[in-house]
Parts: C-alpha cells; structure tokens; sequence
C-alpha cells in the first residue's frame, strides 16, 4: 500500500472516531490527510467504498508488527494471545482504530453499504484468529477452532466496547481477555507431566 494510500485510511479512522460514521464527510477525510477530495473518488469511488476500505485497514493493523510465529507450541500460542490482546492496550492507535471499529459495527445496523464489508473482514478476523489456534493446540479440530475463534472475537469486541466507555480498566479488560483464553482452551490442552 502507499504511503498516500495509508495516509487516507488512518485519516477515515481518525474521522470516524471522532465523529463517528455518519458524521464523517470525504471533504473532511481530505483534509486530515492533506490531500484532494478528488483523490479519494478516485481510490474508492464514492463513501461505501472508503468504508469498506477503512475497516479492512483497521483489521489489518493488529498484530501488523509481528513476525511469522516460530514453530513450537508456546510462541504459536503467544502469537494469537497477542493477536487477540492487542485489540485493546493503552496506545492512541489502538484505540482510535477500536473507537472506529466498534462505531462502524454500530452503524452497520442502519447503514447497509457497511453490513457486507464488516462481515467479511469480521469472517477474516476470526479465520486468522481460528488457524492459530488450531495450530497452537493440536487437540483442537477446526470445527472447534473456529467455535473458540468466534467466541472470543464477539467478547473481545464486547469488552472493547466497555473499555472503550471507560467502564473497565485497560488492565481489567486485558484479564477478561486472558481468563477467557485460558478457559476455552484448557479442556483441550494436555495436562502437565507429573514431577
């Protein structure tokens, strides 16, 4: 992606969480990201598609900084642990993408150009978060990958939200987080050898 490129979707997400989806005008996109509105008609064609745009980059900054998981049991599974606890941390980025990400999740409701776009980068996230798990806990089918997946994405989501609200803390939401990994996966992990 170039540089203008991402320019333009971190300034849609910057708008969108400040002034949430129905209050983001491509004029004003423009703006924050110094360029013409012109460009953006050219990128995206018109509003649905720089939304659309905007939630594919969001779901894409996660874990952007990682490297490919090594091979053995512990990083696989510190891998999609980080995965999923990134999604809520103290760092202004992280928490303007999921001030944009749960605003645009909101208005798909209401906004049907959204709808499309968000339940397929939805089904993105939870495939990405499903194969590592499957691949962290060899016990785990990928029927059952795809269940914890999917359990835990909508409750991270959730407990964004209440982080986001400032109804938990940042430490408080990362411990749900943990114990709700930890509570999925331990019937199937493998018991510890005795000493």
């Amino acid at each position: 992606m170039s540089e203008k490129l991402a320019r333009i979707l971190t300034a849609a997400t910057t708008c969108i969480a400040r002034n949430g989806v129905r209050g983001m005008r491509v004029n004003d996109v423009a703006a924050e990201a110094g360029v013409s509105p012109g460009l953006l008609y050219y990128h995206f064609t018109d509003r649905a598609g720089l939304l659309a745009a905007t939630l594919d980059h969001i779901n894409k900054q996660v874990g952007k900084d990682d490297a490919a998981p090594s091979p053995d049991v512990e990083s696989r599974t510190k891998h999609y642990r980080h995965l999923l606890l990134d999604e809520v941390k103290d760092d202004p980025d992280v928490r303007r993408n999921s001030v944009a990400w749960n605003e645009l999740r909101a208005c798909s409701i209401f906004e049907h150009d959204i709808a499309e776009p968000l339940s397929r980068t939805t089904a993105e996230w939870n495939r990405e978060i499903a194969q590592a798990i499957a691949a962290a806990h060899e016990g785990f089918s990928e029927d059952r990958a795809a269940i914890s997946a999917e359990i835990l994405t909508s409750l991270v989501e959730g407990i964004s939200g209440r982080w986001l609200n400032g109804f938990i803390t940042t430490e408080h939401a990362r411990s749900l987080i943990t114990t709700a990994i930890e509570s999925l996966t331990a019937a199937i992990s493998p018991a510890p050898a005795p000493l």
